[in-house]
């Protein structure tokens, strides 16, 4: 298991970096370490801190940083932290040259939530994966350039699955269910596991319900309302 991976907010206007921090803390593994409202902030902290984050949330639009120039500063000084843009500017240079810089996501205002916790599930599970092998296969490295969900589809079966289902993340969800413990497993850890956001795993689970692979039920804990977990048959 990894420790908690940091994250640094990086956005001028108060009230979306309060809400930015809200979403990123509901998503299991990470904390929020410092919101800074300008580059000269951003840059001082990071001069002062013990330790690097891991992680910087980032707006493009920043008042006394004009364009991608703090990106650039970023990514010359600190090229060990990982950088995810958040931000209105949607003109095709920027998103170019941040690609080019390295970005690992570029999310537009406004993003909707199931997007943000879908880039941060991943880079999540990019973190578990390179801590967890000393090699990787090119199954883990197209994972980790394409994403499950965004992996070009060149070897989809003719099965005839619905909307929203796609056989390669079908496929990943089911060798994960058919690996997990006796007792089942959550939307939560099935979807860390395999890559996906909660709600896609869910989405991809309850289809192997319908179509009677999977059973469902309803584990009570101590407190809390009961969890829906999914068991191989």
């Amino acid at each position: 298991m990894i420790n908690p991976i940091e994250v640094l907010i990086v956005e001028d206007d108060f009230r979306v970096a309060a809400i930015n921090r809200q979403l990123i803390e509901q998503i299991t593994g990470y904390e929020v370490t410092a919101e800074k409202r300008s580059a000269a902030e951003a840059l001082s902290f990071l001069q002062q801190a013990k330790k690097l984050p891991d992680l910087i949330l980032l707006d493009v639009y920043i008042p006394d940083s004009p364009g991608l120039d703090l990106f650039w500063c970023l990514r010359k000084e600190y090229p060990t932290i990982d950088i995810i843009l958040l931000t209105a500017a949607k003109e095709a240079d920027t998103v170019n040259n941040a690609l080019h810089g390295g970005v690992l996501d570029y999310l537009i205002k406004p993003v909707e939530p199931e997007r943000f916790n879908e880039a941060f599930t991943r880079y999540r599970s990019r973190k578990v994966l390179l801590a967890s092998k000393s090699e990787l296969s090119q199954e883990d490295l197209d994972r980790l350039l394409f994403g499950t969900e965004s992996r070009p589809a060149t070897s989809l079966s003719l099965d005839d699955l619905p909307k929203g289902i796609d056989r390669l993340t079908l496929d990943r969800i089911e060798n994960v269910v058919q690996q997990s413990a006796a007792e089942g497993i959550t939307a939560v850890d099935a979807g860390e596991i395999a890559g996906v956001s909660r709600s896609t795993a869910r989405r991809y689970l309850e289809y192997l319900v319908l179509t009677e692979q999977v059973k469902a039920q309803l584990q009570y804990g101590d407190v809390g309302r009961p969890e829906r977990t999914y068991i191989k048959l």
